[in-house]
């Protein structure tokens, strides 16, 4: 792998404490690979030949079951996905395909398991990144679980209007198939529950959504940062 590649997950917590040797070891057979959008990197049930790190783009983590199919996650960079099939060596319990054009570090399984198996640093670090993720899925089987299908539509539009700024304007960041599945509704429902919160000044004009009164769309949201808090990984000390 080429330096400038090597440097663009050097940061990633998942790395940031690694002596230069045993990250050397992860990244000389791995590579930086650009897919368009659309591509399908993993398929469930298949074992992970490599660890993928995103470095730049968006993918969608899903899952299907006969005929239906329901998006996990979305995940932006930098994030390192299927960690705990690529440790297991077990099957992948989900696909992951990109949303846009991104760009991904392809580490070899069994070098991450080898690095892993005699660095305690980065098995310290692979626990606190796993922990994170199993926090995330608590909080969003709470939302699931604890909200309606209106309050959780309110809750991300709150939450995606603050990282967009807080301007009361943003762009949804996918499609909206791919936001009725991650909120856990069909695209119909997610149709009929943006028509609801008419009544709290939402407007949606495309994919462009529209805030005139935050406040009252907060209020239907009650935000709870046991729930909405998001999760961040740990540090792991320097040796």
């Amino acid at each position: 792998m080429r330096a400038t590649d090597a440097q663009k997950i050097r940061g990633i917590p998942l790395f940031e404490s690694l002596d230069d040797d045993s990250f050397e070891q992860l990244i000389a057979s791995g590579y930086l690979q650009r897919f368009p959008n659309h591509v399908v990197l993993l398929h469930e049930g298949e074992r992970a030949d490599f660890l993928h790190v995103l470095v730049e783009g968006t993918v969608e983590q899903y899952a299907s079951h006969g005929n239906r199919e329901t998006t996990l996650s979305i995940l932006g960079p930098p994030s390192a996905f299927i960690l705990a099939a690529v440790i297991l060596d077990q099957p992948c319990l989900k696909s992951v395909r990109t949303l846009t054009p991104s760009q991904i570090v392809l580490i070899p399984a069994e070098k991450v398991r080898e690095v892993f198996a005699r660095d305690l640093v980065f098995a310290h670090a692979c626990l606190l990144e796993l922990s994170t993720r199993y926090r995330a899925i608590v909080k969003d089987l709470k939302n699931m679980r604890l909200r309606t299908s209106l309050e959780r539509l309110a809750s991300w539009i709150v939450r995606a209007d603050a990282e967009a700024g807080g301007k009361g304007k943003f762009v949804i960041p996918m499609e909206k198939r791919s936001l009725a599945s991650q909120l856990g509704m069909r695209p119909e429902n997610l149709s009929r529950n943006f028509a609801e919160l008419a009544r709290y000044g939402v407007r949606v004009s495309g994919r462009t959504i529209h805030i005139a009164d935050i406040e009252a769309l907060t209020r239907l949201a009650q935000p709870d940062p046991m729930i909405d808090e998001p999760e961040v990984s740990g540090v792991v000390p320097a040796r």
